[in-house]
């Protein structure tokens, strides 16, 4: 996501580095870099010339301090940082909205969203998205579905309704008449909120603004939010000022925002119609749907990731107790194959490789230009753990004592033996690190799990010994995540294609010992004993 503008401020930060003045000369260079990205990624021609004047105006005759105090220690500061902290600044400024982003009614009433927008912009599958995500702070909601000139548009927002428990509105009536009566029918059954569904056209005509501004009047909204898809660059801004001329609408809803790389529109459209950018779709799932922070927007668009909007989709998927439980345990070294699964699939509900790197701060640009994470790769991992016995996945030594295990692993899962081999290698290197950790934390470990909150403590405190490995909380030692280009450092999530912090696997944990046929047997004999020595305890 956003790799034409990201591509130009990293050039331009390149060429500012080593110095400490910021002058006429090297922000011009400077700027010609970013006036470049920003064109190639689709932003409005007024828009770039107004945002390159406001950042030169603020960059000239910076002196850049080389040293500053933060959090009681020193950092290094460049030319190039400053530069990137005032488009920073400046691209929030531009995107940034005050208060909330639904203008909310009084208590008793219901509060109306009006979803408008061009067809095929993704319009009902957001009406169904916003109803879930209101929904889940406690919203009682009604969609209406009011499109009935598109095909199976009411099937659709009925079908999405289900699946997410939200009740759908409908009858046989003109568009202005279904509103009506779905507004009635909200306030009699006390919703909170009622989102309307309108029709939209393949291009802006008469016919469909003046049903559009019927409907505006018949139930009066309380916003009404323009729903386009960035992947239509400068074509967006166009339609979003023809809409907001007719229907002053009070905020724009961007779709298919993951598959963009040009990211353009996101830049633009405040600045033409004046109403800013509310909610974003980053995928086709319902879930894949959250408020807009200019913030964290801005700095994936400079290449410095988004920690809080990764903290938030961490959130989304992670049981805080039983993390915490998991954390205590790898703690004291006890870290298997079922855990590293575990992580595999909380990565896998978090959203696409692409979008996590995405918001990992450094991490974009360490992966070269148009490479794409393999989502399939998760899958792998997962297929190959759960060919694996309960024995195996608890101790992985098993499969480096017994190779013929790899080999059947291997044809269980339709993976090459090789492929078994190196997800052995990125698991042994998480262990050893959760070994070390486990011997470093000592009596105070044991002290901080026993506190209210330790566990945390104890884990953040662990991460910072090891050199502050990559990964997120609840989610220690993790080794890299699957189709990862080999050897990027500072990774923190399972199956990367790479051990992460630990760097390549030992030799001696490689190595695939042969044991004898009499050997084999032997082992064979002592499982079957431990077995039933286990099956007579327990009765």
């Amino acid at each position: 996501m956003f790799d034409a503008l990201a591509k130009g401020f990293r050039n331009a930060k390149n060429r500012l580095a080593g110095l400490q003045e910021l002058d006429a000369k090297n922000i011009d260079s400077a700027l010609r870099e970013v006036r470049l990205s920003l064109l190639e990624g689709d932003v409005d021609l007024g828009v770039t010339k107004s945002f390159l004047a406001a950042v030169k105006e603020k960059a000239l005759g910076q002196t850049v301090q080389v040293a500053v105090k933060h959090a009681g220690q020193a950092v290094k500061v460049t030319a190039g940082d400053q530069f990137v902290k005032i488009c920073h600044d400046e691209l929030v400024a531009r995107m940034a909205h005050d208060g909330d982003a639904i203008h909310w009614s009084d208590k008793g009433k219901p509060t109306g969203i009006m979803m408008v927008g061009l067809q095929g912009s993704g319009k009902t599958t957001s009406c169904a998205k916003l109803a879930r995500l209101l929904a889940k702070d406690g919203k009682k909601v009604l969609l209406v579905a009011a499109d009935m000139q598109r095909p199976a548009a009411v099937e659709q927002l009925k079908i999405l309704g289900q699946q997410n428990d939200i009740p759908v509105f409908n009858m046989p009536a003109t568009p202005v008449e279904i509103c009506q009566r779905g507004w009635e029918e909200a306030k009699k059954l006390g919703y909170d909120v009622v989102i309307f569904d309108t029709a939209g056209r393949l291009a802006i005509d008469e016919t469909l603004m003046n049903e559009l501004s019927q409907i505006k009047s018949s139930v009066q909204p309380n916003d009404i939010f323009f729903v386009v898809d960035a992947m239509i660059g400068q074509d967006a801004v166009k339609t979003a000022k023809a809409f907001y001329d007719k229907l002053a609408f009070t905020g724009v809803v961007m779709t298919k925002l993951d598959g963009d790389a040009r990211g353009g529109a996101a830049l633009s459209v405040k600045t033409i119609t004046g109403a800013p950018l509310v909610y974003v779709g980053v995928g086709e799932t319902t879930d894949k749907f959250e408020e807009f922070r200019a913030e964290g927007m801005a700095s994936r668009i400079l290449g410095m990731g988004d920690v809080v909007g990764l903290m938030k989709d961490f959130e989304e998927v992670i049981d805080t107790k039983k993390a915490e439980e998991d954390a205590l345990r790898m703690l004291q070294g006890e870290f298997t194959l079922d855990d590293f699964l575990n992580q595999v699939q909380m990565i896998k509900q978090m959203g696409s490789l692409n979008d996590i790197v995405d918001k990992m701060p450094g991490m974009a640009g360490m992966i070269p230009p148009g490479t794409q994470l393999d989502d399939k790769e998760l899958d792998k991992v997962a297929s190959m753990i759960t060919s694996m016995t309960k024995t195996e996945r608890r101790d992985a030594y098993v499969m480096v004592r017994e190779p013929d295990r790899v080999q059947r692993i291997a044809k269980g899962s339709g993976r090459k033996p090789e492929e078994v081999q190196a997800l052995l290698h990125q698991f042994m290197s998480m262990k050893q690190m959760m070994d070390m950790m486990s011997q470093q934390g000592g009596m105070l470990n044991s002290l901080l799990g026993a506190m209210p909150g330790g566990k945390q403590i104890q884990m953040a405190r662990a991460l910072k010994k090891m050199g502050g490995a990559g990964g997120m909380p609840g989610m220690p030692g993790m080794g890299g995540m699957p189709g990862m280009p080999f050897g990027m450092p500072g990774m923190g999530m399972p199956g990367m294609g790479m051990p992460g912090m630990m760097g390549p696997p030992k030799p001696s944990m490689t190595k695939m010992k042969s044991f004898s046929e009499a050997e084999k047997n032997a082992k064979k004999r002592q499982r079957k004993a431990e077995r039933d020595a286990r099956k007579k305890a327990r009765k």
